[in-house]
């Protein structure tokens, strides 16, 4: 069963749904309660995350940077990262090349 615009459940308190991606652009809505976290991981595609509401605090190779709705931050291929909602945010996320790893066909 397809995950492609459907609601999901990611970690405690953190639900995303995957927008139909294009041959090598894919963008996820990724909705936060206060205080949840992505947790901290790597992967080989370029990340570009734009917040829609709220304040995230984002950890990218030990460092922490703060955005807030209406910002954008740039996650390179690779880097370690995660985040935390420090109040009910919600998140645009665009990677390239398509996360294979998150689409179920």
């Amino acid at each position: 069963m397809s995950n492609i615009g459907v609601w999901e459940d990611a970690e405690p308190g953190v639900r995303r749904k995957i927008m139909p991606p294009g041959a090598s652009l894919m963008m996820m809505e990724v909705h936060f309660e206060e205080g949840a976290e992505g947790y901290e991981h790597a992967h080989p595609h370029e990340q570009l995350s734009y917040c829609l509401k709220g304040r995230v605090e984002f950890t990218i190779d030990g460092e922490k940077r703060i955005i807030s709705a209406g910002e954008t931050i740039v996650i390179p291929g690779g880097a370690r990262h995660g985040a935390k909602a420090l109040e009910p945010s919600a998140l645009l996320d665009c990677f390239t090349p398509l996360r294979e790893d998150l689409i179920k066909s």
